[in-house]
């Protein structure tokens, strides 16, 4: 794999992690007339008297560690309903504009989750992977987001307890697994509640888009010129929404459809992961070291499911207090299906675990869930459900109803099926009422938009991206016949040429143009 591909898939894979297990996110609230005013307004208005010091603010950038970066802090409302209450502190960074070439403005990059954080995938990947001539005329930007990472992190467990949520048994078999794991989900919502204080109420994707219209003003542009990943494009999707006007050059890539409720989301990814793992599995029994077997796709995944089943009943051990049980080692073989580059990897600690060293698959999931050696997590997935208990209401909301839903699940995945459906009760018990709904996204008025679709992405479906681009008034939907998460910086010559012409001409790909 070459340098920018590897510090692509590290970055983004951690960023756009948290899609599924935590419940994934499409929804948002629907701005009304009055609040789109109180936010700055869409259709050219301008801020009202409260924002005026927002929108005004001279951010003040330093040197933050990492060469060629530098790093500010910006201020946004708590509340944008109260613009004169309390405010947020939100961490910025960029990297100048390299040149030759006439300078473009800013580039915002948004790397997905909901939790990923822009900084770390600026600084890890964009401000050094992303095609030169695009590095060469954009300032590259990103922030983290409210809630996110260096910007007034929503905080839920110790990493203990972060460690024993992630082995709870999310299939379980019986009335007292079933309550083991709602209880770990309550724990783990009361957790946000204690420790996040008033900011858990405050992460929604509107409050975000808002965010980064204060963030176009400050940078000095008047379009917003985008690229968001996976979550990032519903993100960038409601920015379009709220401020039509403001749209520069926006790139949707991984689309997810905002009109599609939680409980169908859920499902959809489900196949999708399906679908991956189909992937995976003809690729693995070409090899003739392949721990699932060499006959046949079915059999494979008959193999892994029954790998599962005696995790379930007898977790093996890693070399550390942690064991490798179903759940960790089901978290690890999603890991690994948002990139094809990660399937040798897969392979290899797949064997190691049937022959009873659960350490590689435990690596392997540890990297999902952003652990650090010292026990410590990040906060990607308690922003994470943070975000995605906002956007939309839960998909459950109590066991009965998923034990109801679990031949829909099990049809679209009989791998992943079960645990998927389980994963999706978490909202059920957050602290926070959500503030979204579904509902379709057309940003009537705003200049061309570019959604990207791949045909096997299985955490964002390519169904998904059809739907965006279909809604959105002014949408272009660009397709990558392949696989894995995302497609732009994936290889492929057709999609990177098509955005990287759109970014720096402003030529958008003709609408359904198909690449490989």
């Amino acid at each position: 794999m070459d340098t920018r591909r590897l510090l692509r898939t590290s970055a983004l894979v951690l960023a756009t992690a948290g899609l599924l297990i935590s419940g994934c996110t499409g929804g948002s609230s629907s701005p009304s007339a009055s609040e789109s005013a109180s936010s700055g307004g869409g259709g050219g208005a301008a801020p009202t008297a409260a924002l005026k010091p927002y929108y005004a603010q001279q951010l003040k950038w330093r040197p933050c560690g990492v060469p060629g970066f530098e790093c500010a802090t910006m201020k946004a409302p708590l509340d944008y309903a109260k613009p004169d209450g309390d405010s947020v502190k939100l961490a910025v960074a960029r990297k100048k504009a390299t040149g030759p070439g006439k300078r473009l403005g800013s580039l915002l990059v948004n790397p997905g989750g909901p939790g990923g954080s822009g900084v770390s995938y600026l600084q890890g990947y964009a401000g050094i992977g992303y095609p030169p001539p695009v590095r060469a005329r954009y300032d590259m930007v990103s922030f983290d987001p409210r809630g996110v990472a260096r910007s007034e992190p929503v905080e839920c467990l110790s990493g203990k307890e972060m460690d024993a949520y992630t082995q709870v048994d999310q299939t379980p078999d019986d009335a007292a697994e079933t309550t083991r794991l709602a209880t770990s989900l309550k724990g783990f919502a009361a957790g946000c509640e204690k420790r996040s204080g008033t900011i858990l109420s405050h992460v929604s994707t509107v409050e975000a888009a808002r965010d980064m219209d204060i963030l176009r003003a400050a940078l000095g542009d008047e379009k917003l010129s985008y690229v968001g990943a996976s979550y990032g494009t519903f993100l960038g999707a409601t920015y379009a929404e709220l401020f039509p006007d403001r749209v520069g050059r926006l790139v949707l890539d991984g689309a997810m459809d905002p009109s599609l409720a939680s409980r169908q989301m859920n499902r959809d990814q489900t196949a999708g992961f399906e679908t991956a793992f189909q992937s995976f599995a003809a690729d693995c029994i070409k090899e003739k070291d392949c721990p699932l077997g060499t006959e046949s796709v079915a059999d494979a995944s008959n193999r892994l499911k029954a790998f599962f089943a005696e995790l379930d009943a007898k977790p093996v051990p890693t070399g550390e207090s942690r064991e490798l049980g179903e759940s960790l080692a089901t978290t690890a073989v999603i890991a690994a299906m948002y990139d094809e580059a990660a399937w040798p990897q897969l392979r290899q600690a797949l064997t190691r675990a049937m022959d009873g060293d659960g350490a590689p698959l435990l690596s392997l999931a540890d990297s999902y869930y952003e652990r650090a050696g010292d026990g410590s997590y990040a906060n990607l997935m308690y922003a994470n459900a943070a975000v995605n208990c906002l956007d939309l209401p839960p998909a459950f909301t109590a066991p009965k109803a998923v034990q109801s839903a679990l031949p829909e699940f099990e049809k679209a995945s009989p791998v992943f099926g079960k645990n998927f459906a389980w994963a999706s009760l978490n909202c059920a018990y957050w602290p926070t009422p959500a503030t979204g709904a579904p509902h379709r996204i057309e940003a009537k008025g705003a200049a061309p938009i570019v959604v990207v679709g791949t045909t096997r992405d299985p955490a964002t479906p390519y169904r998904w991206a059809q739907g965006l681009a279909g809604q959105l008034s002014s949408g272009r939907l660009l397709t990558y016949d392949g696989d894995g998460h995302t497609a732009y910086g994936r290889g492929s010559d057709c999609i990177d040429t098509a955005i990287n012409t759109y970014l720096l001409d402003g030529t958008a790909p003709p609408d359904n143009k198909r690449c490989r």
